[in-house]
C-alpha cells in the first residue's frame, strides 16, 4: 500500500491526498510535524535528501519526493493526465507555473500568516508575496474566464495543483474576490466527486 509522508494542513501535501481520494487509490499517510524540524531528522533525510514535505512511499525503499511529480505518477493511465500529448504538456505547463509562480507567493504568505503569526518584522515581505499572489492570480483568471478547467476543458492534476493553496489564499490575506473566474472554478473542484477537504 502506498505510504504518504506529510502535514495534512500543507497544499503541496494536500494535493497529493486529494488525488489518492479522487483516484480511490489506498494509502496511509504518517504525519510529519514541520514546526518541530521532524523533516530534518537522519530517518526522513533518507527518504528525502531534501528534507521536505510530502514523501510518496512505493514500495519498502522506493520513495518519491515532491508533490508535482507524485501527482504526475499517481495520475499516469487515469483521467486526471490527459492522454494527447500536447494537453499532457499544457497539464505540466500549469503544474510548473504553479512551482514557480503560484507556490512560492501564495503559499508563503499564508505559511507567515497562519504558522508564524504576521510577525511585525515579515510585513514587508508578507507584502511582497501578496503582491506577487496577485499576480498569479491574474494570470489564472485571464485563462480561465472562458474555461471550465486548466486544461482541454477537463479536470485534471493542474487543477488539483493550483486548487490546493488557492482555495487557502485568504489565510496568507489574499483577496480573493477580484477574481470571479477563479473562485467559480475553485467552486468547480470542490464539487467534484471525491473531493475532500483539508480537515478530512
Amino acid at each position: 500500500m502506498l505510504r504518504v509522508f506529510g502535514d495534512k494542513y500543507s497544499g503541496n501535501c494536500y494535493k497529493v491526498k486529494l488525488a489518492l481520494e479522487q483516484l480511490g487509490a489506498p494509502y496511509d499517510w504518517v504525519h510529519v510535524d514541520i514546526m518541530n524540524k521532524e523533516t530534518r531528522t537522519p530517518q526522513f533525510l533518507a527518504r528525502n535528501p531534501v528534507g521536505q514535505i510530502p514523501v510518496l512511499q512505493i514500495d519498502d525503499d522506493v520513495f518519491l519526493p515532491e508533490s508535482n511529480a507524485i501527482l504526475h505518477y499517481l495520475a499516469d493511465g487515469s483521467d486526471l493526465l490527459p492522454a494527447d500529448r500536447l494537453d499532457h504538456a499544457q497539464v505540466l505547463r500549469w503544474m510548473f507555473f504553479e512551482q514557480y509562480k503560484h507556490e512560492p507567493s501564495v503559499a508563503v504568505a499564508r505559511f507567515i500568516v497562519r504558522y508564524l503569526g504576521r510577525p511585525a518584522e515579515q510585513e514587508q515581505a508578507l507584502a511582497k508575496k501578496i503582491g506577487d499572489a496577485h499576480a498569479a492570480l491574474a494570470v489564472m483568471e485571464r485563462h480561465l474566464q472562458p474555461r471550465q478547467f486548466f486544461v482541454a476543458d477537463r479536470y485534471s492534476i493542474a487543477d488539483i495543483a493550483l486548487y490546493a493553496y488557492t482555495h487557502v489564499a485568504h489565510e496568507g490575506e489574499v483577496d480573493l474576490a477580484p477574481y470571479p473566474a477563479v473562485r467559480a472554478w475553485l467552486a468547480r473542484v470542490a464539487s467534484r466527486p471525491n473531493h475532500v477537504s483539508m480537515d478530512d
